[in-house]
C-alpha cells in the first residue's frame, strides 16, 4: 500500500512527563489503552507528522475485522473474520511483523439489514492481562487464550450455557479485566466471570437479548461518590453496579434510536458524561447520601453522538459528533465550548497526551490536534491507510498501530 502523506507540519511537544498507574506505556493492552480512558502516558510525541518522522516499520495483510490491536511487550494481537465463518485471533512479532501463533475457532454471523453496509465481521477489541489474552466471538463466545503460544485455556458460549438469544448485532463490549475477574456485556446482561476458569460469578442488568439485548459499550471501573464501581451503559440504561455481587448502586435511562448507545461512559469527579445516536450529549450527577445513591441530570446538550468515545483533557471532552464534526464542551457544566466547522470521517478514534490528541477517522486520515478551550485547532493530517480504519488505533511506546480493514500496519516514530 502506498502512503499518501497530504501535509508536513512541525508543533512544539509540551514538556509534560506522565505515568501510567496499571501497567507500563510500552503496551497497550484493552480497549482505550492502558487505563482505559485514552490517555498515551509515554515518549512524547515527536514535533514534526511526515515521512521523516512517523514511518511504517511493517504491515501483513489479514481478513477484515473493527477490533482494536493489542499490545504487549514484544507482540501485537488482532482478529478477523474469515471467509465469514471463521474467527481468529493472530499474535504478530511487534519488531517484524512475524506470525507467532493464530488459534481459530466456527463462530461468524450476519448482521440485520441495516447494518450490513459496516459489515458482519468480529468487533470487539480484546483483553491482555499478563499471559493471559480474552478474545470475544460474534456469536456470543468469550474465549480465554495462552498469550506466548495460543492455546485455548477456556471458552464461555453464552448462549448454549444460559439458553440466551443470539445477540443480533453480536459480541461487541470490549472484555474488562479487573483483580480476579473479567467483566462483559454478554448473556443478554452483564456478567462477571472468574479469569482463570471462565465460571461464571454473577449475572446482572438482564434483558431478553436479541435486537435490543446486544450491548454495544465497553465497561470501566471507577469510583464515583466515595465507592469503587463498575460503569456500564447497556442499549437502554446507564448503571454504577458493585463489582462483587452485580447489584445495582444506581441507574439511568438513556435515549438512543435503537439503542445505540455505542460510546463508552466518561467519568470527571462524580459527574457522568454520555452522548448517543438519536439522543442526546448529557451529564448526570452521582451522589451517595445515608447510605443510597442517587443520579440526577445535571445538563443536556442538543449535539448527537455516535461511535466515538472522547477523552477528557483539564475537564473538558473533546468529542466527534454523528455530524462528523468535533466538539469541545466542559464535562461538568454542559458548556460547549466550540464546535469545528470542518467535518471528518464517521467516527474518528482518540488518544491524548498532554494537550495533544490523535485521532484517526475511518477513511485512514491521521490528524493531530491541540486540545484548546477557545478554538477548534488542528495542527497536522496525513493519509497512513488506503482502505478503511475503524478499529480503535493503538498507541504503544514508540509506535503506532493500525487496524486496517484488512491489514494490520505498524508505523515508529523517530
Amino acid at each position: 500500500m502506498k502512503l499518501h502523506f497530504q501535509l508536513k507540519v512541525s508543533f512544539l511537544i509540551a514538556g509534560l512527563s506522565f505515568s501510567s498507574q496499571l501497567c507500563p506505556a510500552l503496551d497497550w493492552p484493552q480497549w482505550r489503552g492502558p487505563n482505559r480512558d485514552g490517555q498515551f502516558t509515554g515518549a512524547t510525541w515527536p514535533e514534526q507528522f511526515d515521512t521523516n518522522h512517523l514511518q511504517r516499520i511493517w504491515r501483513v495483510d489479514l481478513a477484515a475485522s473493527y477490533s482494536g490491536p493489542i499490545v504487549g511487550s514484544d507482540r501485537v494481537f488482532t482478529t478477523e473474520t474469515v471467509n465469514k465463518k471463521s474467527e481468529v485471533v493472530r499474535a504478530f512479532d511487534r519488531n517484524n511483523g512475524k506470525e507467532l501463533w493464530k488459534h481459530e475457532w466456527l463462530g461468524a454471523m450476519t448482521v440485520p439489514f441495516f447494518a450490513k453496509a459496516n459489515g458482519d465481521w468480529i468487533r470487539s477489541t480484546p483483553a491482555l492481562d499478563g499471559d493471559k489474552l480474552y478474545v470475544a466471538g460474534m456469536r456470543d463466545v468469550l474465549v480465554c487464550l495462552d498469550a506466548k503460544d495460543g492455546k485455548e485455556i477456556w471458552r464461555k458460549d453464552f448462549v448454549a450455557e444460559l439458553g440466551t438469544a443470539l445477540p443480533d448485532f453480536g459480541f461487541v463490549c470490549s472484555p474488562l479485566v479487573d483483580g480476579d475477574a473479567v467483566y462483559v456485556q454478554a448473556g443478554a446482561g452483564l456478567a462477571k466471570l472468574e479469569k482463570l476458569t471462565g465460571k461464571i460469578l454473577w449475572r446482572s442488568l438482564n434483558n431478553k437479548g436479541g435486537m435490543m439485548g446486544s450491548a454495544f459499550s465497553s465497561p470501566i471501573i471507577a469510583e464515583i461518590a466515595g465507592k469503587r464501581q463498575l460503569v456500564v451503559q447497556t442499549r437502554e440504561t446507564l448503571a454504577g453496579v458493585d463489582p462483587e455481587d452485580g447489584k445495582a448502586l444506581w441507574q439511568q435511562d438513556v435515549e438512543a434510536f435503537r439503542g445505540m448507545n455505542i460510546l463508552t461512559p466518561v467519568i470527571v469527579a462524580d459527574v457522568l458524561f454520555t452522548s448517543s445516536y438519536g439522543g442526546k450529549t448529557i451529564g448526570f450527577q452521582i451522589t451517595h447520601n445515608a447510605g443510597k445513591f442517587s443520579v440526577k441530570e445535571l445538563w443536556r446538550h442538543k449535539a448527537q453522538g455516535y461511535m466515538s468515545t472522547p477523552v477528557v483533557i483539564d475537564g473538558v471532552a473533546y468529542s466527534h459528533l454523528k455530524s462528523q464534526r468535533m466538539m469541545a464542551i466542559e464535562v461538568k457544566t454542559g458548556r460547549e465550548l466550540w464546535t469545528s466547522e470542518k467535518s471528518f470521517g464517521k467516527y474518528m478514534s482518540l488518544v491524548a497526551q498532554g494537550d495533544r490528541i490523535l485521532a484517526l477517522d475511518e477513511r485512514g486520515i491521521l490528524f493531530l490536534f491541540r486540545a484548546n478551550k477557545e478554538r477548534f485547532e488542528q495542527l497536522a493530517q496525513l493519509k497512513i491507510s488506503d482502505t478503511e480504519t475503524w478499529a480503535h488505533l493503538g498507541v504503544a511506546d514508540g509506535q503506532l498501530f493500525v487496524r486496517e480493514l484488512n491489514a494490520l500496519s505498524v508505523f515508529q516514530w523517530r
